[in-house]
């Protein structure tokens, strides 16, 4: 959005007009009391453990076990993790197109090859055969980013069987990112394919964190999940947690733990309030010329076409943020593959006011082209 809401947002603070859950810092204030901020044990707090195992068990319908999760500085390093335990130099992983760049990165940082398969906005099918036909000898993971960053598409439990019974069939790692899974608006149901049963979870290892459902963006935290003790085993070591090179931090875990054990309430208020901003954004998008915007079924991201502008991706974003002074990511391939291109995509998760002078100031803008 406009600098403004960017610096709200990145704050973490104000970006949807409420302060975070106050149970967060009482408990980072209670802990820093004590004065006692030595290392924390390699494989996380056993209270952060049990909390993230109780979420998956009773949330989302996953026998979780504790012992088979631990904490890792955020969701973006436990994906570049899972790559970094079950790929090595030459294999191929397949990603969405479009999704976030952090899995061509995290795959190309370990020397595989990210083989694109394509992911329509919408409702529109899927193309699995398709999928099957990039599977090659080589193929070793396929990740599942659900919701789907940036288009905002929520998998239906039928897509995310099929998707199990490929990766079961040719023996494929399930990286699942779950980071969005909070962020659902209704009448749409979130699934974890883990959930679906024992061969698709033994395949699944899930990402998860805390930014984007409690704006703990700036503490880094977030959690990794094996389904069984090789996996785990395999994810733990190449974390170098043994070490003092990586780790999770002690007060991020409190806060994670207490967002987790004590916030519920607080989440079910911020995402009845996206709804809320989601509806907004979509319609005055697409009172915009030349704009289309399918309503997103999941995360605070709405994602445009902008193609009946005439203009590029990239000229669009020039326009808006020199003319109307808002901020937008454009669909470049660096940052959401080739499948971007002619689109936009453009964060709702702040105030209402912010949100409505934003989109006034687009809409005025593009109208006058």
């Amino acid at each position: 959005m406009g600098y403004s809401a960017r610096r709200c947002y990145s704050a973490n603070s104000c970006r949807s007009g409420f302060s975070e859950c106050t149970e967060i810092a009482e408990a980072i204030i209670r802990f820093t009391k004590d004065r006692y901020l030595s290392y924390g044990p390699p494989a996380g707090l056993p209270e952060f453990k049990e909390s993230v195992a109780n979420y998956f068990t009773v949330k989302r319908h996953i026998p979780a076990l504790p012992e088979f999760i631990f904490p890792v500085d955020s969701a973006a390093f436990g994906i570049y993790l899972t790559c970094k335990a079950f790929l090595t130099a030459g294999d191929e992983a397949i990603i969405f197109d479009p999704v976030d760049f952090l899995f061509r990165y995290s795959i190309e940082a370990v020397g595989g090859v990210a083989v694109p398969f394509a992911i329509p906005p919408g409702p529109a099918p899927i193309d699995f055969e398709k999928l099957k036909g990039l599977i090659t000898a080589k193929t070793k993971m396929i990740c599942l980013c659900n919701p789907l960053n940036p288009t905002g598409k929520v998998f239906t439990k039928e897509e995310l069987l099929q998707i199990g019974e490929i990766a079961c069939k040719f023996n494929l790692v399930i990286l699942s990112d779950e980071i969005w899974s909070d962020i659902i608006y209704t009448p749409f149901v979130y699934t974890s394919i883990a959930s679906l049963n024992e061969e698709i979870r033994n395949q699944t290892v899930t990402v998860t964190g805390y930014s984007k459902s409690y704006g703990l963006a700036g503490l880094r935290i977030g959690a990794v999940m094996a389904s069984n003790q090789a996996h785990y085993d395999r994810l733990f070591e190449v974390s170098l947690h043994n070490s003092t090179i990586h780790g999770a931090n002690v007060l991020s875990q409190v806060a994670a733990t207490t967002a987790l054990n004590e916030c519920g309430y607080w989440l079910d208020d911020f995402v009845a309030h996206l709804q809320q901003m989601r509806d907004l954004c979509v319609r005055e998008l697409n009172a915009t010329n030349g704009f289309n915007c399918i309503s997103p079924e999941g995360c605070y991201v709405a994602f445009t076409n902008i193609t009946g502008t005439g203009k590029s991706s990239a000229e669009i974003y020039q326009i808006l943020f020199e003319q109307a002074k808002v901020a937008v990511v454009p669909g470049a391939k660096q940052w959401f593959g080739e499948g971007a291109e002619g689109f936009i995509r453009m964060s709702f998760a702040t105030s209402e006011a912010i949100l409505g002078d934003a989109l006034y100031r687009i809409k005025n803008t593009i109208n006058a082209l």
